[in-house]
């Protein structure tokens, strides 16, 4: 990850610059007026030329420009006081995009609040990602080498102070994208379930069960889909004690604060579609079937790294669903670790079987204040909000109101799906308690409403990130490859609304 500092503002003397401009300001920006005068006019003249006015998302790189300067990279903010923390972020990521080659950068941030120069910062080191661990051939000149930013500003204790949380949210980021990058005859839920347990450095408690104790707890639904796979599914179970422990209040009634708020994730470290095999094409894909996992590992991470003074649970539920002689069948009936039985209809569905027997054994072992869980669940999805916006659902509608209003903040956006007794009746089987799939139409509201069986009343809400986990196309903040949907937007949701 890049290494920041800050600095108090000063013309660096060499290297490369960063320069955010707000919209009509020109001249009047003292770090534009001061570098343009040390440049003898080169930079204005070159923002001249490209017509180049702050706007939002507009950059200008000028090479050599003089002052000892390699380049500077100019980039819009729009006006300052319409600068979001999420829109610094956007331009710090657009910016540090055109700086790979440099091995520094200085940004030149004397005229944005702390707040704002931080999240500007904060957006640079989250497009600077990459993952390159099996690239052992690429050559040196096509490998970026910006390792640090210098964030020049005009109050170095209240920058610190802003960017004090920052990095741990970003190295939680990083872990996801990571997991999810990872090829899945590597990431096996056994390897993945050893590398959340060196998350307890950070002090989170972690708690692994293996095949036979989640044969002993009854886990029906789970071990159904591994049953095919020589590799041993697991249920991985983090704590993070911030206000119990850590001197957090929360907030929230007096009566609620004890319980904590819980999330789970879906980990399908590959997904073949078992008997009902996938089509070869794209099936590589298949690999980040477990990126509702990895969100899960990501924020608790994020959550234990900054302190968040908040009681949280993560549980993921680690398997592989494989066609073999001992895949579960099309047909077949389990029972679930609720009691109830489900009817196998297709095998490809399984990720909504995982999360039932997590999801039963969260409530029950630690009654949260609500459920979030996250899914790379249906191809529906997909086709209904395609690569822009994930679906969710919810039975509770602060719950609800909380998550979309984190969404905005956080740019990792959410639209509410809705769920009825109509969709539910489709899920009735003639033989069990219950159906898992209930069809083609609304396939990823008869999703929910299987997984809503689950609950048992608690508040709740389904995450069906299906078209996010993974994009073809860099954007702002996020390089091609995976994207960390969901870290970000829970960890708004934790400081918005349940830390003291």
């Amino acid at each position: 990850m890049l290494d920041v500092s800050i600095a108090r503002a000063a013309l660096p003397s060499s290297g490369a610059l960063l320069l955010p401009v707000e919209e009509g300001a020109g001249a009047k920006a003292a770090a534009w007026a001061g570098l343009d005068a040390a440049t003898g006019g080169a930079v204005s003249r070159a923002l001249d030329a490209a017509e180049f006015k702050g706007k939002k998302g507009q950059t200008v790189t000028i090479l050599a420009p003089g002052a000892g300067l390699s380049r500077v990279v100019a980039v819009g903010i729009g006006k300052l006081a319409d600068l979001t923390p999420l829109a610094a972020e956007e331009a710090g990521g657009n910016g540090i995009a055109l700086l790979g080659r440099e091995a520094a950068v200085a940004v030149a941030a004397e005229g944005l609040s702390p707040a704002q120069a931080a999240h500007l910062a904060h957006g640079a080191v989250l497009r600077s990602y990459r993952f390159d661990r099996y690239r052992t051939t690429e050559k040196a000149e096509d490998k970026p080498r910006l390792a640090e930013i210098k964030l020049l500003v005009a109050d170095p204790d209240a920058t610190e102070a802003a960017w004090a949380p920052l990095p741990a949210i970003a190295k939680g980021v990083f872990l996801t994208r990571d997991l999810v990058s990872e090829p899945p005859n590597v990431l096996t839920p056994p390897e993945f379930a050893e590398r959340i347990e060196a998350l307890e450095k950070l002090g989170l408690k972690i708690e692994v069960f293996g095949q036979k104790e989640l044969a002993k707890l009854g886990f029906g639904a789970l071990l159904g889909v591994s049953q095919g796979s020589a590799q041993e599914p697991r249920m991985v179970v983090m704590q993070w004690h911030g206000a119990s422990e850590h001197g957090g209040k929360g907030k929230g009634k007096k009566a609620a604060k004890s319980k904590p708020i819980a999330f789970i994730g879906k980990g399908v470290t590959f997904d073949t579609g078992g008997i009902s095999i996938k089509p070869a094409a794209g099936m590589e894909d298949m690999k980040w079937d477990m990126a509702g996992a990895g969100t899960v590992v990501g924020l608790m991470a994020a959550l234990a790294g900054r302190k968040a003074k908040v009681d949280a649970v993560g549980l993921v539920g680690l398997v592989e669903n494989m066609p073999s002689g001992t895949a579960q069948r099309p047909g077949d009936v389990v029972k679930t670790y609720s009691g109830q039985t489900v009817e196998i209809i297709n095998t490809d569905a399984e990720g909504r079987m995982v999360l039932a027997d997590v999801l039963w054994y969260c409530q029950e072992k630690f009654d949260p204040r609500f459920m979030v869980d996250l899914a790379t669940l249906t191809g529906a999805m997909v086709i209904t909000l395609g690569h822009e916006i994930g679906g969710f659902f919810s039975n509770d509608d602060t719950l609800a109101q909380q998550l979309h209003a984190a969404g905005e903040a956080s740019g990792e956006k959410l639209w509410r799906m809705p769920l009825g007794e109509a969709y539910d009746k489709q899920l009735k089987s003639d033989i069990a308690d219950m159906k898992h799939v209930g069809g083609r139409p609304g396939g990823a509201i008869t999703a929910a409403q299987f997984i809503q069986r689950f609950v048992n009343g608690k508040p709740w809400a389904h995450l069906d990130i299906a078209g996010m986990a993974w994009s073809t196309k860099d954007s702002a903040t996020v390089p091609k490859g995976a994207t960390a949907y969901g870290v970000r937007l829970l960890d708004t949701l934790v400081a918005q609304n349940f830390e003291g």
